[in-house]
């Protein structure tokens, strides 16, 4: 490249690339005629170029802001719609239950998950380094992790037994759709009359078990049905293959971090849609279909006044939206630091919401059917959890289709793989997001294959014969339990320790957007205060844990507990931690105390240049922030560039670590 001489307005400067002056400018060279003087740039192609504010941070990116917004939708739109929510909905109350569940959304599901996008995004950090912002409470998001690597290992292990019925389902026969040797004399299937069969064996039908169900304990799981008390036995080879073949998927979706699980996002958040809106039109002509709809859209209002069914609406808001995880604070992370996560959070949590209308429509259309093919009331088709609604319902009607079945299980076994994926992938990349903040010298591909190792390894304790109690364990001591006690931790580090109009205030520099009264009371007040509540409530009330008939002993109960312990007790050990850090540059103990609680110098932006109009905006010691959700003119809510340029070089630059 060549630049006129009147157009350099101080020595050249080249950046990381190599640069001479031509013998245009050379003045001792007089033999050479008259010509324009030139400087001219040699840039190394190999050497990547800076492109916008924010690239100085050394940190990847999102291909696209449609590759971010799909990744979220795929993230929160996972398992928990499709066979969870309905199963929560069956057991509260059908149609009342959409009442809680839509306000628990608007009040705590909604505004946690903008938070989260909000604090991400500013600190271009995963859920671990975010705590810059207050450093005494970093052990929350350690804590946040040990919940989320917890979770991710039985949820993975969920997608491998899709993965099973997905291979079984290309049989010229649905291996589930009749009895076999692995069936019990009480076994009927769809080619059966369950009147005929209970009289031959002098029995009452409800004695009797579907061949889906018996496929599903008997040759899939192979569950043994004296639970835990024996121990753990070896895995069951299948299904390690499957497990194995989920690992794989995602270490492949996850090596080059959001450069290649962005690209995957697009089919990862528009082929489920495709399956459900097939489904759905499939559902809507069988018979029974209108039964199971109107079930699902007509409310009991007695149910709500149980608080039961408002602790499964948070519990399944939380399940859903992937809240208090730290994978929304990691996924925003990579994010330009001006994208409008306001307009993100909106999209995201109305498409989760909408979406698990859709897939409520779609089961209970097809479960009303089952219904009728059945005899019996709807509420009385599903037992066991959301897992037998998608591993026995589903399947077990698929079985009945008298076109093409086999299609219609293939599809529907890779929808739930596929949802799979995108909430497995953002629970693992928050892991990963962890280490390589904390290490930025590792390669991301290497991190992401060790943890690919480490959870296929850990995975495989369900999918032994007793994996779906251990399942059970950990999904009730790891994911609920802890995530309820960090939360409240949370709201409390960000908007009383560091307070909301502080928060708020970063907002406003970051969006150019004032925040209104409706999020402060919702940040401050009422989401800790609602959560605080329904989890005493939840411990007051609990019952023993089960799964079917087996009832979880004192040793599984201890284990729990000190998998909850352990992740809890981060909060204290690192607050220690960081204490001892302050010692050293405070005067005594009580002033390392309260410095520990106080944002440090790296929570700000990371861009060098977005950091100086930052401490500027800061200077200008704006009033108070009030109002509504309306944007700020520009003149009132970011700083002149020019005004900037004239102290760049004086104003301090404030230390950061970057990452990768």
């Amino acid at each position: 490249m060549k630049y006129p001489l009147q157009n350099v307005l101080s020595k050249a400067m080249f950046w990381k690339g190599e640069g001479h002056i031509n013998k245009g400018f050379d003045p001792d060279d007089n033999k050479r005629p008259p010509q324009e003087p030139v400087v001219e740039v040699k840039v190394d192609s190999s050497v990547p170029q800076l492109q916008e504010e924010d690239d100085d941070t050394g940190r990847q990116q999102w291909g696209s802001p449609v590759e971010f917004l799909l990744s979220c939708v795929a993230m929160s739109v996972g398992l928990g719609n499709v066979w969870r929510f309905p199963f929560v909905a069956l057991e509260n109350g059908g149609g009342a239950f959409l009442i809680p569940y839509i306000l628990v959304l608007m009040f705590i599901g909604k505004p946690l998950y903008y938070m989260e996008l909000c604090l991400g995004q500013f600190a271009s950090a995963g859920s671990v380094r975010v705590w810059d912002i207050s450093p005494a409470f970093r052990g929350v998001g350690f804590g946040q992790a040990i919940a989320t690597w917890a979770v991710v290992t039985y949820y993975v292990s969920l997608m491998g037994l899709t993965v099973y019925y997905f291979f079984a389902s290309f049989s010229g026969t649905l291996p589930w759709s009749q009895c076999g040797n692995w069936s019990s004399n009480y076994c009927v299937d769809s080619t059966m009359n369950s009147t005929v069969v209970a009289n031959s064996l002098g029995v009452n039908t409800t004695k009797l078990v579907t061949s889906a169900e018996e496929y599903f304990t008997q040759e899939v799981l192979q569950v043994d049905t004296n639970g835990l008390a024996n121990g753990l036995t070896a895995p069951e080879w299948r299904l390690s293959l499957c497990l194995l073949f989920s690992w794989v998927v995602l270490f492949l979706i996850m090596a080059k971090g959001v450069q290649s699980s962005g690209k995957a996002a697009y089919f990862t958040a528009l082929f489920p849609y495709l399956v459900l809106f097939i489904m759905l039109i499939r559902g809507a002509t069988l018979p029974g279909a209108l039964d199971g709809v109107l079930f699902f859209i007509t409310p009991r209002w007695s149910k709500l006044l149980e608080p039961n069914v408002w602790y499964a609406a948070v519990d399944q808001s939380f399940f859903s939206l992937s809240v208090g995880f730290g994978s929304i604070i990691m996924f925003s992370s990579y994010n330009s630091f001006r994208h409008n996560v306001y307009r993100d959070a909106t999209i995201i949590s109305v498409t989760d919401t909408l979406t698990s209308l859709l897939a409520g429509f779609t089961t209970f259309a097809i479960l009303g059917h089952l219904a009728e093919l059945l005899g019996v009331k709807i509420e009385d088709v599903v037992s066991g959890g959301g897992t037998s609604l998608a591993f026995i319902s589903y399947p077990d009607v698929l079985a009945r289709f008298q076109y093409v079945p086999q299609l219609f299980a293939v599809l529907f076994f890779l929808m739930l793989f596929t949802l799979g994926v995108g909430s497995a992938s953002a629970l693992t990349g928050c892991i990963i997001t962890i280490i390589c903040d904390e290490f930025p010298s590792f390669k991301k591909w290497l991190v992401t294959l060790v943890v690919c190792i480490a959870g296929f390894l850990l995975g495989l304790f369900y999918v032994t014969p007793q994996g779906q109690y251990v399942l059970e364990l950990i999904n009730y001591y790891g994911g609920g339990f802890i995530i309820f006690i960090l939360v409240v931790f949370e709201m409390a580090a960000v908007h009383w320790v560091y307070g909301i109009n502080n928060f708020c205030r970063d907002i406003e520099f970051m969006l150019n957007r004032k925040t209104g009264y409706y999020w402060k009371f919702c940040w401050a007040i009422l989401i800790p205060a609602l959560i605080a509540i329904i989890f005493i409530y939840s411990q007051a009330v609990a019952k023993p844990l089960k799964v079917g008939d087996y009832t979880f002993g004192p040793g599984a109960h201890a284990f729990g507990i000190i998998l909850a312990v352990f992740a809890c007790s981060m909060v204290p050990i690192f607050f220690v931690v960081e204490v001892v850090r302050q010692k050293n540059t405070s005067s005594n103990l009580w002033e390392a105390v309260k410095n520990s609680f106080r944002p440090n110098s790296d929570w700000c932006p990371k861009s060098s240049s977005l950091r100086r109009e930052y401490h500027e905006f800061l200077s200008a010691e704006k009033a108070g922030l009030q109002g509504i959700d309306n944007p700020l003119p520009p003149s009132a809510s970011t700083m002149s560039m020019a005004s900037l340029a004239s102290k760049a070089s004086t104003d301090p630059v404030t230390q950061y670590h970057s990452s990768v």
